[in-house]
């Protein structure tokens, strides 16, 4: 096993192995993570030889793991890790979308499984959410190979909170009621709706509720509000009287 170890990183971020028989695209793959503060790469191998060894070594949180290594069978291998790293995250990366090795991977404790094409945002997003408090299993694919897992299959991942915002949202709530709600201020409101129009590339609150339940990361609001059709928009906009 050619692996590679690196110098001791800050303690607060996420320690990731990254796992890639093609050296280029892991190192890549390393350069892309690397660039990120709260994310760290303390070590990048080619194959699943010596891995579990490799992972006590550096103490890793977050394995990316390639699907196509040779002479590895990557559910096997996901079982293994899971096994004996209970809080180890395994997310998978691959070219490929068989359903079928989704199910597999995920029976096996697999956190995500990410296609290769998948835009850069996406994946740093499942790398976050893999350690988060309440994670969600995150499923990258092509949309003509998405399969039915029963879990989120949305590109990007909403966080926890975010999931809490856009259920409020959902329910017709203004910024102000989800704020008092939720015990936080009407700006931290709208950054959170910010961030959540952009990772589901949603243009207003109804698309972003609807982009959400489609994709199964908040369920639909059972409430007798009537619908609304003009929702308020998180960007910044001019004064106008509040509306409770």
């Amino acid at each position: 096993m050619l692996a590679t170890s690196r110098p001791e990183p800050d303690g607060r971020a996420i320690r990731i192995v990254a796992v890639d028989d093609h050296s280029l695209l892991r190192d890549a793959l390393c350069r892309l993570i690397e660039a990120e503060s709260d994310l760290t790469i303390v070590a990048d191998t080619e194959s699943s030889e010596g891995l579990a060894e490799l992972i006590e070594r550096t103490r890793a949180q977050v394995v990316l793991l390639d699907v196509e290594i040779p002479g590895s069978h990557a559910p096997t291998v996901v079982g293994e890790l899971t096994r004996r790293f209970p809080g180890l995250h395994v997310l998978m990366l691959s070219m490929h979308g068989d359903a079928q090795l989704v199910q597999e991977l995920l029976a096996q404790g697999a956190r995500g499984y990410l296609h290769k094409s998948v835009p850069r945002e996406s994946l740093l997003s499942a790398i976050r959410n893999s350690v988060a408090r309440d994670p969600q299993v995150t499923i990258a694919l092509p949309s003509s190979g998405m399969p039915d897992t029963g879990f989120a299959t949305s590109a990007q991942t909403l966080s926890p909170r975010e999931r809490e915002v856009l259920t409020l949202a959902a329910e017709a709530l203004s910024n102000r009621q989800i704020a008092s709600r939720l015990s936080i201020t009407e700006g931290t409101v709208k950054r959170h709706l910010r961030n959540i129009f952009e990772k589901l590339g949603a243009v207003s609150r109804i698309d972003a509720v609807n982009k959400a339940i489609d994709a199964r990361l908040i369920r639909r609001a059972m409430t007798s509000r009537p619908e609304v059709t003009e929702m308020e928009n998180p960007r910044p906009h001019r004064k106008t009287p509040p509306k409770d």
